[in-house]
């Protein structure tokens, strides 16, 4: 494996790029105020403009650590700031790579979500030499779920009251794509 950090992606609608300061306001108002896109998420909804300035604040200081993969969502169209995907949580003794997503309310239900996605995970596949990329999502929100699969991972199992989210204590179902799948079943 090797560690280059959150680097810009680019697909057809989207750039993936790291956040910066500027993208406290887009953050607030396309999806950090809002406690729909935040329910199965595990960080409260933001208050102000100032909750988002400050976790953004900590976020652009943790890209000086190369082995940080926290990317904003923006949308071409606009320009605008749309949402966040990231990896959560890191295993590097088996290779693998957990993701973390959320977009904004408008930008439901257009693919776009998928699009990133699949971005994100060829990226750590092929450039970061991860051999595993993994995501879950709670049982009561399939959305999440759909986006996995039409990004090219496989439903692995459900964990019971294995998760807690904004909700509560939740049942979670993992997805995941390991190297070999993706290579030999390209996306």
């Amino acid at each position: 494996m090797n560690f280059p950090g959150t680097v810009v992606l680019k697909t057809e609608r989207l750039v993936i790029r790291p956040f910066c300061g500027a993208d406290a306001h887009d953050m607030f108002y396309n999806w950090a105020n809002s406690s729909h896109v935040t329910r199965f998420l595990t960080w409260p909804v933001h208050k102000a403009v100032a909750d988002s300035e400050g976790i953004l604040n900590v976020w652009v200081k943790d890209y000086e650590n190369p082995k940080n993969f926290n990317w904003c969502i923006e949308w071409r169209e606009n320009h605008q700031a749309i949402g966040s995907i990231s990896v959560v949580r890191m295993n590097e003794e088996i290779e693998e790579a957990e993701i973390g997503y959320c977009i904004g309310e408008e930008y439901w239900k257009k693919g776009i979500m998928t699009e990133a996605l699949e971005a994100v995970i060829g990226f750590l596949l092929e450039e970061a030499g991860f051999n595993r990329v993994c995501a879950r999502h709670d049982t009561n929100n399939p959305n999440s779920g759909r986006v996995m699969k039409a990004a090219g991972m496989l439903y692995e199992g459900t964990m019971r009251q294995a998760g807690k989210n904004n909700m509560g204590i939740c049942d979670y179902t993992i997805y995941a794509i390991t190297k070999d799948l993706y290579f030999n079943h390209s996306l």
